[in-house]
């Protein structure tokens, strides 16, 4: 059981975690790497399956081009936005992926653990999801550790298994970089820039129910 103290340690990273877009060069020692890897992998997984791995990507070379695959992607998407929408989108940064000393593509293995796996055969999407159970872990820590990070969630997964060499049933699932920022947001970067709000958590839940509401 956890104490006060510890207790509302959780909670602190939970409502304090943050997608970051801007770091500074300084870099991570391996230590800080090791114990935030260490977080994401025992992150929960049905089955046990334990789908994922762990690119970690420090040359500057291949953070170009990351960072290109990335910034075609967000181009062809800001067809979809007009007016505000579309500049508020454009001004997304990307050049995270360049000024982090690290990035981790994370990536989601569907055969680990063979054809039959407990909980998969039913519900095939559970290596994703056990995948981003694992991605919470590594974010959470990340933050306990003094860390930025963040999520690159725009690309072809096409080009990033060729940038990286991934074989093509393995599912790159995310490119987080890390490292130090002077610019932790103290809210979520798409609610200070009024893209969307928070919703309000009583309207999000029903009682036995879809659509009933507690009396």
């Amino acid at each position: 059981m956890l104490n006060h103290e510890e207790k509302e340690a959780v909670y602190k990273a939970i409502y304090g975690r943050r997608d970051v877009r801007t770091f500074l060069s300084k870099e991570v020692s391996e230590e800080k790497i090791n114990r935030i890897l260490n977080a994401a992998h025992h992150g929960p997984s049905v089955g046990f399956m334990q789908p994922w791995n762990f690119i970690l990507i420090s040359s500057d070379s291949v953070k170009e081009k990351l960072a290109w695959a990335a910034d075609k992607e967000r181009r062809a998407l800001a067809i979809h936005y007009e007016g505000q929408k579309e500049k508020n989108f454009l001004e997304l940064k990307i050049q995270g992926l360049k000024e982090a000393p690290l990035t981790i593509c994370v990536t989601c293995d569907p055969t680990r653990g063979g054809s039959h796996v407990l909980g998969r055969n039913s519900i095939p999407e559970t290596d994703i999801m056990s995948t981003a159970c694992a991605i919470q872990n590594m974010w959470l820590a990340a933050y306990a550790e003094g860390l930025a990070m963040g999520w690159v969630s725009f690309y072809k997964k096409n080009d990033v298994r060729d940038i990286l060499n991934i074989p093509p049933h393995i599912d790159p699932v995310a490119l987080m970089s890390v490292g130090y920022t002077e610019n932790y947001p103290e809210k979520p970067i798409l609610e200070q820039a009024n893209w969307a709000q928070r919703r309000s958590l009583e309207h999000l839940i029903y009682e036995d129910v879809w659509g009933e509401k507690s009396k």
